[in-house]
């Protein structure tokens, strides 16, 4: 899709996520979705790092403090202050984090711009993807995930595949594709807004997201992340915005 389609599918669905932001699930200041237009309504130019959903601790024994202490501290505050610095002056400064991405993709002079933005906002949806009690979906998110993969354990085999199958660094994703749930990888930092998709839920397959407590393990990280700590009460917000 090209970024002026991608962009175009962004705005058909910014109240969406835009009404998220103010619950802090998108996160603060440019973090909040205007959609791909140039106006800013946020006196904050800066790219905020939000604060974490739980504590340090809160997701043990699944994903340990001292991951959640480099993951989020030092690989993700990295790429905000990145993102900054790298906009600094230019006129993507004035603009909210989803539009730096959606303008910014597909651009090899901006790919650097690209990759600190995006993996800026993805680690903030990954944060709120989980949940210190995850269980199982409940409700509408549930019906749909019966009717558009048979079955939960359909979609929670899919979702270990995407993941487990995703070359190299990358991201695994549960998405609504039109009117229909499905199941996606994205290579480095790359996500489904650029591609008109809206994001559900979603799993950091990079290392740094778990090689400290599974090594080179991925697939019972993943594992353990699907059966204890996805956060259906926020895909659920997601969905219903839609």
């Amino acid at each position: 899709m090209s970024k002026r389609a991608a962009c175009s599918a962004i705005d058909r669905r910014s109240f969406i996520l835009g009404s998220l932001s103010g619950l802090a699930l998108l996160g603060t200041g440019t973090l909040a979705l205007s959609g791909c237009s140039q106006a800013n309504s946020s006196t904050e130019k800066d790219v905020t790092l939000p604060p974490l959903p739980y504590r340090e601790d809160a997701l043990e024994p699944y994903i340990s403090k001292r991951t959640i202490e480099f993951h989020y501290g030092k690989h993700h505050r990295a790429y905000v202050e990145k993102t900054n610095k790298l906009i600094e002056g230019s006129q993507l400064e004035d603009l909210p984090l989803q539009s730096i991405i959606t303008e910014t993709f597909g651009s090899p002079e901006k790919a650097d711009i690209f990759n600190n933005a995006a993996q800026s906002w993805n680690h903030d949806f990954y944060w709120r993807s989980l949940d210190p009690d995850g269980g199982e979906p409940q409700g509408e998110i549930k019906e749909r995930i019966d009717a558009d993969f048979g079955s939960y354990d359909n979609f929670k085999k899919e979702f270990l595949k995407a993941a487990t199958g995703q070359f190299g660094s990358g991201w695994a994703w549960l998405v609504l594709d039109g009117n229909k749930l499905k199941v996606t990888n994205t290579p480095n930092a790359e996500n489904p807004l650029v591609h008109g998709q809206v994001p559900l839920l979603t799993a950091d397959v990079w290392e740094h997201a778990y090689y400290l407590d599974y090594q080179n393990r991925r697939n019972e990280y993943i594992q353990a992340v699907i059966d204890h700590l996805l956060n259906w009460k926020f895909a659920s917000l997601n969905l219903v915005r839609v």
